[in-house]
């Protein structure tokens, strides 16, 4: 027996409970010894045997944050325009229909308040309108017919600590490097794959195929009379002009911008920094349980709980639930497969990042789940919900969950509250130099968002 098997036994038996079946009885780790327990158990998952593993980065001290693109350093003055350009309804300058110019930004998609996506089971940007009061409300317009829509074949992964990950997207497409060193075959299989021949990081990679794939830019209208020129100028400035105002400098800037997302103000890296009053009592239970019995950690093992590993869950596709301009031959569905090509990555996704569930309107990739409690209870059961991924084909790694009732709603209080950095705002402009309003500018939207 190895010494993991040995570290997990033990808590399996002490931590949590032990019983036998004719007398049962509940072994409780005394408060006090709490907090050695999850440090004992975080020392013992973390690849470097370190709790200082989990500890995020500060958003402001550029230099240290990870996975920085070699040919984009991280500035203030690309963090400034990154910020500016994410939440820009004037960058809409190539929509498919007038009735959407100038209406809608990344933000669209990726609400902060909603933990940075969208407020309803999938994204639309051109072509919806409408935002409510908290970007529920966003439906078609008349003018578009559902083929011409942006819309979101996957609900989105957050950009929340999107500069932790080395890949990006549920099928791992962007970045050239860790989980898709080696897989230069695969680059042409997919469009907007060919993006890796650059030879970038993920973020970058991936925001400049997704500026010309959301239907942005940039141009003199949005430059000077917005204001954006000089901004684009004190950015970039070793960059020729005849390169500085681009879909790849756009990229840069809201690359270096989205590296800052990072959720450093949740409870449980306070407690990880030494406030050992951070985290309730119920929460540091959850934690142990996290990293313990419930076996979370053996998939959400990166310091932002997320890893660039791949696995079949079998949820539901956003079809299923009425996406729109999507369906069953959506080859989104087939999550790494989408990007490989190969029948045994087919509905394998991306592990996600775990930091401010509390604000998501939905989970999994087909936005098949909408609480926590919903998330968990499959989890503990651990079947199959998709027609087209049989029990055979789940991950070895998902397996049912013995939790008892007490132990799940631990779990869901570490999950809900331990995690959650209640201060998004701070990465928010509080206007734009165009004056627009943001994240949608369509009519409704003004009106729901208080524009008008």
């Amino acid at each position: 027996m190895n010494r993991h098997t040995l570290v997990v036994l033990f808590f399996s038996m002490v931590v949590f409970h032990a019983c036998t079946p004719d007398e049962p009885e509940v072994i409780e780790t005394p408060v006090e010894n709490l907090d050695k327990a999850l440090t004992d158990a975080l020392i013992n998952s973390a690849p470097n045997g370190r709790v200082f593993y989990y500890v995020l980065p500060e958003e402001h001290e550029y230099k240290y944050l990870p996975n920085q693109e070699p040919t984009n350093p991280v500035t203030k003055e690309k963090v400034h325009l990154g910020k500016l350009l994410f939440f820009e309804t004037g960058l809409a300058q190539h929509a498919k229909d007038p009735a959407s110019y100038e209406t809608y930004s990344c933000a669209t998609c990726h609400i902060p308040s909603q933990g940075f996506l969208p407020g309803r089971f999938q994204g639309v940007a051109d072509g919806a309108h409408g935002f409510g009061f908290r970007g529920e409300s966003r439906t078609m317009l008349d003018a578009y017919e559902e083929t011409d829509l942006d819309a979101q074949g996957v609900r989105p992964l957050t950009v929340m600590n999107v500069g932790l990950q080395t890949n990006t997207l549920w099928s791992g497409t962007f970045g050239t490097t860790h989980a898709n060193e080696g897989t230069e075959e695969f680059w042409d299989h997919n469009p907007i794959a060919e993006i890796n021949h650059l030879g970038l990081s993920a973020l970058e990679g991936q925001n400049i195929e997704g500026v010309e794939l959301h239907r942005m830019g940039v141009n003199d209208h949005v430059l000077d009379d917005y204001g954006y020129r000089e901004l684009f100028d004190a950015a970039f400035p070793n960059i020729d002009e005849s390169e500085r105002y681009t879909d790849k400098t756009i990229s840069f800037a809201m690359s270096a911008y989205l590296r800052t997302l990072i959720t450093n103000r949740a409870p449980f890296q306070d407690w990880l920094k030494g406030d050992r009053e951070a985290l309730t009592e119920s929460q540091k239970k959850g934690a142990l349980h996290f990293f313990g019995k419930a076996r979370c950690y053996q998939c959400h093992n990166g310091p932002s709980l997320s890893s660039t590993t791949f696995h079949a869950l079998g949820t539901a596709d956003l079809h299923e639930i009425g996406g729109l301009n999507t369906g069953e031959e959506d080859t989104r569905n087939h999550g790494r497969a989408f990007f490989t090509g190969q029948e045994e990555d087919s509905y394998r996704f991306k592990v996600p990042q775990l930091y401010n569930l509390k604000s998501y309107a939905t989970f999994f990739h087909g936005s098949s789940k909408n609480t926590l409690e919903e998330v968990i209870d499959y989890k503990i059961e651990a079947t199959s919900e998709n027609a087209g991924v049989h029990d055979s084909e789940l991950s070895p790694l998902f397996e049912p969950l013995d939790l008892t009732e007490t132990e799940r709603t631990e779990l869901i209080d570490f999950l809900r509250n331990g995690l959650y950095d209640p201060d998004m705002d701070r990465y928010v402009p509080t206007s734009l130099p165009s004056g627009l309003c943001f994240p949608n500018n369509d009519l409704q939207s003004r009106i729901d968002l208080g524009c008008e």
